[in-house]
């Protein structure tokens, strides 16, 4: 800080400041010099020029070399006050030179650094200095010299008020800009602050997360994707290896549908299974997810691809169905030896009644028992293998109505009361004992899961082209949260789950893939409280849907 209070930064600045006025006003000077030389040489050698030449390089001189940033700032006004002295000098030693032009150097630079008193003070002190010379003359002043001396003020008070509204102006932008730059500077802090959290983050997770433009080149790679790529010895600038295969870790995936192309697409990919890793060596499978990136106009800018190992997940999955598959085909064999047994033993009539009772009762468990483990075995056996499918010419609704007929002695059981209209014959190209294999599974929903004397409506319908089965049921329906997961295979609702309502958690999943490899759909909706529908829709036989169409004819 200097004496005044000012910080030495300000004096410093302030000091080169008027360095720079003086080099100008010094250059100014010498040009004058060189103008006169030719003009009027005579007036070189006049004692008052010379002195006011030689002041004004001595002005210069001390602005370079004093070290003004130890003084108070109001000390280098003595600077711009010499200058003025000396140009009235000059003019004062040859008036018609034009050395009073001059003036507007410290005028100037005494208005831009010092504010209304600077302008005022420098414009009224040049003013005195010129008309207390041409008084301190005592010899009458020529008239047409008055006219310039009048001149003179007005120019020099206009150069003054210019400069310091312009100084006025520059500060207040500076000041602006200075609070633009402090408020930059927050939100650059911030900005990195919350980039290095971002990165802190992503390289903790333990799922590879790489975010590339819509040129391809990647921008953030977290910390588990490069070393899921060094882990199968690729670049750590590629979205994934270069070669993946599909989930029968066989079949590569094909250049213009891998996820990376996809994602550059622009498209959104949820939960792709690849893997990765040749055979016989070290393999992964990971679940692929992209999602594309939008600049403020809405137009693609790129995408972010995570990928998340799920090798152990699937290992132990297949170990799970290996083991269920193992014991199931381990139970199922004694299991129908037990049943032999048990209907030889029902047979004989010299059974006593109550031995018979408790024949029937263990018949039917075992019976159900059988059911249990020949699902298990069917669901373990169809992980990745496509059902067999047998496919013929045949009846829905024949297939339904015996179904129905099968189920309805459990339904009365419970007063549960199963509506079925009589329709027309709708013939399709399916595999019968797959196709009634989920008539019978929906049906047993409907029934299980039903309240106590409801209802159960059977509709089969047939458009141009497609067969439709509806069963709605008026049971206790379920959950949006347990609807998003009732194709899983072995999940079953909360709401049953602890109830006295048995079951496995595999018929909606085996139905739905046998719909599927039929070419058709199977849709559940729910609603708490109200009941359950669901919708299986089949593709008509080529020729079915000309002869529905002949029927519709008939009846007009």
């Amino acid at each position: 800080m200097s004496n005044s209070g000012v910080p030495n930064s300000e004096v410093s600045l302030l000091g080169r400041s008027a360095l720079v006025s003086q080099l100008l006003l010094s250059a100014s000077t010498l040009l004058l010099i060189g103008i006169s030389a030719v003009a009027v040489p005579e007036t070189l050698g006049g004692p008052l020029f010379f002195s006011a030449t030689v002041l004004i390089f001595t002005t210069t001189a001390l602005a370079a070399a004093v070290p003004w940033g130890r003084f108070p700032p109001v000390w280098i006004t003595i600077l711009p006050v010499v200058d003025i002295v000396a140009i009235v000098m000059m003019r004062e030693a040859q008036p018609f030179l034009g050395a009073v032009f001059l003036l507007v150097f410290p005028v100037i630079w005494l208005a831009g650094h010092f504010g209304m008193w600077g302008a005022i003070g420098s414009v009224a002190f040049a003013s005195v200095m010129i008309w207390g010379t041409v008084l301190f003359r005592g010899s009458l002043v020529d008239e047409a010299e008055i006219p310039r001396l009048a001149i003179v003020p007005i120019v020099l008070s206009f150069v003054a008020v210019s400069t310091y509204g312009t100084a006025r102006r520059g500060a207040a932008q500076r000041v602006l800009l200075t609070q633009q730059a402090g408020l930059f500077e927050v939100a650059l802090r911030g900005s990195r602050r919350q980039e290095q959290t971002l990165d802190e983050i992503l390289n903790a997770v333990d799922f590879g997360v790489i975010s590339f433009d819509r040129t391809g080149h990647a921008h953030l790679v977290n910390r588990a994707h490069r070393e899921i790529l060094e882990r199968f010895g690729e670049r750590s600038d590629l979205a994934v290896p270069r070669v993946i295969y599909r989930e029968d870790r066989v079949t590569p995936y094909e250049e213009d549908d891998r996820p990376y192309r996809r994602a550059l697409r622009g498209e959104t990919i949820d939960r792709v299974t690849v893997w990765m890793g040749e055979a016989g060596g070290d393999r992964a499978a990971f679940l692929v997810s992209t999602r594309p990136l939008r600049d403020r106009a809405g137009e693609f800018d790129g995408s972010v691809l995570v990928l998340r190992d799920v090798t152990a997940e699937l290992r132990a999955i297949q170990a799970r169905d290996d083991l269920v598959a193992s014991v199931s085909h381990e139970l199922r064999t004694p299991l129908t030896s037990v049943l032999g047994y048990l209907e030889l033993a029902l047979d004989d009539e010299r059974v006593e009644p109550s031995t018979r009772h408790m024949l029937t009762v263990a018949e039917k468990n075992a019976e159900r028992l059988l059911t249990l483990v020949s699902d298990l075995l069917t669901a373990a056996s169809e992980v990745n293998n496509s059902l067999m499918l047998a496919l013929e010419r045949c009846e829905l609704s024949e297939i339904v109505t015996d179904a129905v007929e099968a189920i309805r002695p459990l339904a009365q059981e419970r007063a549960i009361v199963i509506e079925q209209p009589a329709t027309e014959p709708v013939w399709i190209q399916a595999d019968a004992f797959r196709l009634r294999q989920v008539v019978d599974n929906l049906l047993s929903n409907a029934v299980k899961y039903n309240v106590h004397s409801g209802r159960i409506s059977v509709v089969v319908s047939a458009g141009h082209s497609v067969a439709e089965l509806r069963i709605e049921d008026t049971g206790q329906g379920m959950s949006a949260a347990e609807q998003t997961r009732l194709f899983e295979r072995f999940y079953r609702a909360d709401s049953v789950r602890g109830s006295a309502v048995h079951g496995t958690g595999l018929g909606l999943s085996l139905s739905r893939d046998i719909m599927r490899q039929h070419g058709g759909e199977l849709r559940l909706s729910s609603e708490p409280g109200v009941g359950t529908t669901a919708v299986a829709t089949l593709s008509l036989a080529p020729y079915a849907s000309v002869e529905h169409e002949l029927r519709k004819l008939e009846h007009l």
